[in-house]
Protein backbone atom coordinates (compact mmCIF):
# COMPACT_ATOMS: atom_id res chain seq x y z
CA UNK A 1 0.00 0.00 0.00
CA UNK A 2 1.95 2.45 -1.67
CA UNK A 3 -0.02 5.98 -1.82
CA UNK A 4 0.44 9.58 -2.22
CA UNK A 5 -3.00 10.40 -2.64
CA UNK A 6 -4.41 11.84 0.66
CA UNK A 7 -7.56 9.74 2.47
CA UNK A 8 -10.36 11.51 4.56
CA UNK A 9 -9.38 14.49 2.92
CA UNK A 10 -12.17 17.27 3.53
CA UNK A 11 -12.07 19.40 0.34
CA UNK A 12 -14.03 22.56 1.84
CA UNK A 13 -10.59 22.77 4.78
CA UNK A 14 -7.63 23.67 3.29
CA UNK A 15 -6.42 24.00 7.04
CA UNK A 16 -6.49 20.20 7.36
CA UNK A 17 -3.54 18.04 8.60
CA UNK A 18 -1.87 15.53 6.85
CA UNK A 19 -0.45 12.75 8.73
CA UNK A 20 1.97 10.27 6.93
CA UNK A 21 1.90 6.76 8.04
CA UNK A 22 4.69 4.39 7.00
CA UNK A 23 4.68 0.75 7.93
CA UNK A 24 4.42 -2.92 6.46
CA UNK A 25 2.01 -3.94 8.60
CA UNK A 26 -1.58 -3.18 6.70
CA UNK A 27 -3.55 -3.77 9.54
CA UNK A 28 -1.59 -1.00 11.40
CA UNK A 29 -1.71 1.18 8.55
CA UNK A 30 -5.34 0.67 8.35
CA UNK A 31 -6.56 0.73 12.35
CA UNK A 32 -3.76 4.11 12.62
CA UNK A 33 -5.11 5.38 9.41
CA UNK A 34 -9.41 5.18 10.61
CA UNK A 35 -7.98 6.67 14.04
CA UNK A 36 -6.16 10.01 12.90
CA UNK A 37 -9.45 10.33 10.04
CA UNK A 38 -11.94 10.18 12.73
CA UNK A 39 -9.93 12.66 14.81
CA UNK A 40 -10.36 15.20 11.62
CA UNK A 41 -6.60 14.49 10.23
CA UNK A 42 -6.18 12.83 6.34
CA UNK A 43 -3.84 10.27 5.86
CA UNK A 44 -0.84 9.64 3.42
CA UNK A 45 0.08 5.77 3.85
CA UNK A 46 3.00 3.85 2.63
CA UNK A 47 4.38 0.41 3.70
CA UNK A 48 7.90 1.22 3.23
CA UNK A 49 10.50 3.54 3.64
CA UNK A 50 11.89 3.67 0.16
CA UNK A 51 8.73 4.37 -1.47
CA UNK A 52 8.26 7.32 1.58
CA UNK A 53 11.07 9.18 1.36
CA UNK A 54 10.64 11.04 -1.80
CA UNK A 55 7.20 12.20 -1.40
CA UNK A 56 8.05 12.87 1.84
CA UNK A 57 10.53 15.66 0.86
CA UNK A 58 8.44 16.59 -2.18
CA UNK A 59 5.42 16.80 -0.57
CA UNK A 60 5.87 17.18 3.47
CA UNK A 61 2.66 16.15 4.95
CA UNK A 62 2.37 18.19 8.52
CA UNK A 63 3.86 14.80 10.86
CA UNK A 64 5.20 11.73 10.18
CA UNK A 65 4.97 8.22 11.89
CA UNK A 66 7.61 5.65 11.22
CA UNK A 67 7.59 1.82 12.33
CA UNK A 68 11.58 0.79 12.23
CA UNK A 69 11.49 -2.41 10.95
CA UNK A 70 10.61 -2.71 7.13
CA UNK A 71 11.75 -4.32 3.79
CA UNK A 72 13.83 -2.23 1.13
CA UNK A 73 14.62 0.83 3.30
CA UNK A 74 13.81 0.57 7.56
CA UNK A 75 12.78 3.70 9.91
CA UNK A 76 16.22 4.19 11.04
CA UNK A 77 17.45 4.56 7.51
CA UNK A 78 14.52 6.70 6.22
CA UNK A 79 14.77 8.95 9.09
CA UNK A 80 19.04 9.29 8.46
CA UNK A 81 17.86 10.33 4.88
CA UNK A 82 15.29 12.45 5.67
CA UNK A 83 17.49 14.54 8.53
CA UNK A 84 19.87 15.79 5.86
CA UNK A 85 16.95 17.93 4.19
CA UNK A 86 14.04 18.37 6.87
CA UNK A 87 13.36 18.87 10.38
CA UNK A 88 9.92 16.96 9.56
CA UNK A 89 7.98 16.08 12.51
CA UNK A 90 8.45 12.31 13.27
CA UNK A 91 7.02 9.73 15.65
CA UNK A 92 8.85 6.46 15.73
CA UNK A 93 7.25 2.70 16.44
CA UNK A 94 9.19 1.04 18.55
CA UNK A 95 9.17 -2.52 19.94
CA UNK A 96 8.02 -2.68 23.14
CA UNK A 97 11.45 -4.33 24.65
CA UNK A 98 13.90 -2.88 22.33
CA UNK A 99 14.99 0.21 23.86
CA UNK A 100 18.07 0.44 21.99
CA UNK A 101 15.65 1.47 18.86
CA UNK A 102 14.03 4.35 20.88
CA UNK A 103 17.41 5.76 21.96
CA UNK A 104 18.92 5.27 18.86
CA UNK A 105 15.62 7.18 16.63
CA UNK A 106 15.62 10.29 19.24
CA UNK A 107 19.52 10.62 18.99
CA UNK A 108 19.19 10.64 14.98
CA UNK A 109 16.38 13.33 15.29
CA UNK A 110 13.11 11.71 15.88
CA UNK A 111 10.43 13.90 17.96
CA UNK A 112 8.97 11.09 19.72
CA UNK A 113 8.50 7.66 19.91
CA UNK A 114 5.78 5.03 20.93
CA UNK A 115 6.14 1.11 21.75
CA UNK A 116 4.34 -1.62 20.46
CA UNK A 117 1.30 -2.36 21.28
CA UNK A 118 0.53 0.66 21.62
CA UNK A 119 -2.71 2.48 23.02
CA UNK A 120 -4.72 5.11 20.00
CA UNK A 121 -5.70 7.02 22.22
CA UNK A 122 -1.95 8.19 23.90
CA UNK A 123 -0.57 8.25 20.15
CA UNK A 124 -3.16 10.95 19.39
CA UNK A 125 -2.39 12.34 22.19
CA UNK A 126 1.87 12.93 21.36
CA UNK A 127 0.28 13.74 17.50
CA UNK A 128 -1.55 16.95 18.86
CA UNK A 129 1.47 17.80 21.44
CA UNK A 130 4.27 17.53 18.76
CA UNK A 131 1.64 19.86 16.57
CA UNK A 132 1.02 22.33 18.92
CA UNK A 133 5.00 22.50 19.77
CA UNK A 134 5.66 22.45 15.83
CA UNK A 135 2.97 25.43 15.33
CA UNK A 136 4.67 27.86 18.18
CA UNK A 137 7.55 28.07 15.48
CA UNK A 138 5.42 28.75 12.76
CA UNK A 139 6.20 31.84 10.87
CA UNK A 140 3.73 34.79 11.12
CA UNK A 141 1.68 35.75 8.23
CA UNK A 142 3.22 38.43 7.15
CA UNK A 143 0.96 42.24 6.98
CA UNK A 144 1.23 45.89 6.15
CA UNK A 145 0.00 47.01 9.27
CA UNK A 146 0.84 44.12 11.44
CA UNK A 147 4.62 42.95 12.32
CA UNK A 148 5.55 39.68 11.00
CA UNK A 149 7.68 39.09 14.10
CA UNK A 150 6.57 39.36 17.94
CA UNK A 151 9.28 36.43 19.28
CA UNK A 152 12.34 38.12 20.41
CA UNK A 153 15.09 36.70 18.47
CA UNK A 154 18.18 35.28 20.43
CA UNK A 155 21.99 36.07 20.11
CA UNK A 156 24.56 34.49 22.34
CA UNK A 157 27.98 34.93 20.91
CA UNK A 158 27.87 32.65 17.64
CA UNK A 159 24.25 31.34 17.85
CA UNK A 160 21.64 33.04 16.55
CA UNK A 161 17.76 31.73 17.30
CA UNK A 162 14.83 32.88 15.21
CA UNK A 163 11.63 31.16 17.41
CA UNK A 164 9.25 33.04 14.83
CA UNK A 165 10.92 31.37 11.78
CA UNK A 166 12.61 28.22 13.77
CA UNK A 167 16.17 29.29 12.01
CA UNK A 168 19.21 28.58 13.75
CA UNK A 169 22.38 29.63 12.90
CA UNK A 170 26.44 29.10 14.44
CA UNK A 171 29.02 31.32 13.26
CA UNK A 172 26.79 31.74 10.02
CA UNK A 173 26.01 28.59 9.32
CA UNK A 174 23.07 26.90 9.70
CA UNK A 175 21.83 24.07 11.90
CA UNK A 176 18.66 22.04 11.08
CA UNK A 177 16.66 21.39 14.29
CA UNK A 178 13.81 19.19 15.04
CA UNK A 179 11.14 21.40 16.98
CA UNK A 180 11.90 19.10 20.63
CA UNK A 181 15.54 20.44 19.72
CA UNK A 182 14.44 24.14 19.31
CA UNK A 183 12.85 24.43 22.09
CA UNK A 184 15.09 22.77 24.66
CA UNK A 185 18.00 24.81 22.82
CA UNK A 186 16.02 27.80 23.51
CA UNK A 187 15.23 26.87 26.74
CA UNK A 188 19.00 27.00 27.75
CA UNK A 189 19.86 29.76 25.01
CA UNK A 190 17.59 32.31 26.87
CA UNK A 191 19.44 32.37 29.99
CA UNK A 192 23.52 31.65 29.40
CA UNK A 193 25.04 30.06 32.39
CA UNK A 194 22.17 29.12 33.97
CA UNK A 195 21.77 25.07 34.57
CA UNK A 196 18.55 23.84 33.69
CA UNK A 197 17.63 20.52 34.93
CA UNK A 198 15.91 17.56 33.16
CA UNK A 199 12.49 18.32 34.67
CA UNK A 200 13.17 22.29 33.38
CA UNK A 201 13.88 21.06 30.18
CA UNK A 202 11.35 18.38 29.44
CA UNK A 203 8.59 21.44 30.72
CA UNK A 204 9.95 23.62 28.43
CA UNK A 205 9.95 21.09 25.47
CA UNK A 206 7.01 19.23 26.01
CA UNK A 207 3.27 19.54 27.49
CA UNK A 208 1.90 18.66 30.74
CA UNK A 209 -0.15 15.83 28.90
CA UNK A 210 2.75 14.33 28.03
CA UNK A 211 5.22 11.86 30.02
CA UNK A 212 9.04 11.28 28.78
CA UNK A 213 12.03 10.19 30.85
CA UNK A 214 15.37 11.90 31.59
CA UNK A 215 16.82 9.11 28.63
CA UNK A 216 15.04 11.09 26.38
CA UNK A 217 16.03 14.66 27.04
CA UNK A 218 19.43 12.93 26.96
CA UNK A 219 19.16 11.65 23.65
CA UNK A 220 18.34 14.99 22.10
CA UNK A 221 21.05 16.91 23.45
CA UNK A 222 23.31 14.75 22.01
CA UNK A 223 21.66 14.71 18.74
CA UNK A 224 22.19 18.73 18.88
CA UNK A 225 25.58 18.26 19.84
CA UNK A 226 26.51 16.35 16.16
CA UNK A 227 24.47 18.66 14.34
CA UNK A 228 26.56 21.56 15.64
CA UNK A 229 29.72 19.79 15.49
CA UNK A 230 28.95 18.97 12.01
CA UNK A 231 29.61 23.11 11.18
CA UNK A 232 31.89 23.49 13.95
CA UNK A 233 33.86 20.33 15.26
CA UNK A 234 35.04 22.64 18.49
CA UNK A 235 31.50 23.34 19.39
CA UNK A 236 31.33 22.76 23.21
CA UNK A 237 28.68 25.59 24.68
CA UNK A 238 26.23 22.48 25.76
CA UNK A 239 27.74 21.82 29.13
CA UNK A 240 26.99 18.80 31.17
CA UNK A 241 26.40 19.10 34.80
CA UNK A 242 26.44 15.62 36.17
CA UNK A 243 23.91 14.92 38.47
CA UNK A 244 22.22 18.56 37.70
CA UNK A 245 21.49 19.45 34.27
CA UNK A 246 22.60 21.01 31.40
CA UNK A 247 23.54 24.78 30.69
CA UNK A 248 24.38 27.32 27.68
CA UNK A 249 27.69 28.97 27.83
CA UNK A 250 29.54 30.12 24.39
CA UNK A 251 31.91 32.55 26.20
Amino acid sequence: MNSDAIQGANPQDPDQRVIALVDDDRNILTTVSIALQAEGFATRLYSDGEAALGALLNNPPDLAIFDIKMPKMDGMELLRRLREESALPVIFLTSKDDEADEAAGLQMGADDYIAKPFSLRLLLARIHAILRRSDARRPLVMSDAVPADTSEKIDRGRLHMDPARHHVTWEDRPVSLTVTEFLLLEALAVRPGVIKSRNQLMDAAYPDDVFVDDRTVDSHIKRMRRKFRRVDPEFSAIETLYGAGYSFSDG
